[in-house]
C-alpha cells in the first residue's frame, strides 16, 4: 500500500483496500452517508470529529438534511495518502455503529473547463474576479468551496463555445450517468475510456463531458 510521503493512492488502491463507502474523484476519496434526520447527522459529525482529532487528520465535512458528505485528503502533500485511507476506514466503522449507509450513486464534483490559446493571457483576470488561487492551468477556491477552473489549451482559432464542465463521478457510475443524458436528449459523440472520459452534447451542440478517476 501506499506511503504517506511518496507513492499516490489509486482509485483501484481504494477499492483493493475495501472501503465500499468510499469513491475518488477529482480531489480525494468521497463518501456520502444517508441520515434520515438532521439530529443523526450531528451525531455523525460529532464523531467522525473525535475521530479526526485522534487521527490528528481531518476531513472536510459537509452536514446537510438527510445526508452527511464526506471528503478526504492529506492536503500536505496535495494527493490521497494512507492516512486517508485509514481515517475513511474509521468514519465508516462509525456509520455503522451508527445504523447508517453510505450512498456512492450520488457522489460527484464540478469542475469548469475554459478553453484558451493563451491561458497566461486570461488566467489572472478569472483568479482575481473569483478571488482564486492559482496553480499551473489552473485556479481553485482557497476555501474548497466552489468549483475549481482549469485552463485547457485550444487552437488559435477560437470555438464557438469556450466554457465546458466536467462532471466527475465514480467509475462504476459512468454508464449510468452517460445513459441518462442521452435519455435527456443528449449525443454522446466521442469516447476516450484510455484517458477516463466521455464527451456529450446537447441538442445545440453545447459540450461537456464526464470523466472519472479510474484508470487515471
Amino acid at each position: 500500500m501506499s506511503d504517506s510521503t511518496s507513492d499516490r493512492v489509486t482509485y483501484d488502491d481504494v477499492a483493493a483496500a475495501g472501503l465500499d463507502d468510499w469513491r475518488m474523484l477529482v480531489t480525494g476519496i468521497h463518501a456520502r452517508f444517508r441520515t434520515g434526520s438532521f439530529a443523526a447527522g450531528v451525531r455523525l459529525v460529532d464523531a467522525i470529529g473525535a475521530a479526526a482529532d485522534e487521527a490528528d487528520h481531518h476531513p472536510d465535512v459537509t452536514l446537510t438534511y438527510p445526508r452527511v458528505d464526506v471528503a478526504l485528503v492529506s492536503h500536505d502533500v496535495g494527493r490521497v495518502t494512507d492516512r486517508d485511507l485509514a481515517l475513511a476506514r474509521r468514519i465508516s466503522e462509525i456509520a455503522a455503529e451508527q445504523g447508517l449507509t453510505a450512498d456512492p450513486s450520488g457522489l460527484q464534483q464540478l469542475e469548469l473547463g475554459l478553453d484558451s490559446p493563451d491561458q497566461s493571457a486570461v488566467l489572472p483576470f478569472w483568479r482575481e474576479l473569483l478571488a482564486f488561487r492559482a496553480g499551473d492551468d489552473d485556479i481553485t477556491d482557497p476555501h474548497g468551496r466552489l468549483p475549481a477552473v482549469w485552463f485547457q489549451e485550444s487552437g488559435s482559432d477560437e470555438p464557438r463555445q469556450r466554457w465546458h464542465l466536467d462532471v466527475w463521478v465514480p467509475g462504476d457510475q459512468v454508464q449510468a450517468r452517460i445513459d441518462a443524458v442521452v435519455a435527456g436528449g443528449g449525443r454522446l459523440v466521442a469516447e476516450y475510456p484510455e484517458h477516463s472520459f466521455w464527451v456529450l452534447e446537447d441538442a445545440q451542440g453545447n459540450r461537456s463531458c464526464v470523466c472519472t478517476a479510474q484508470g487515471r
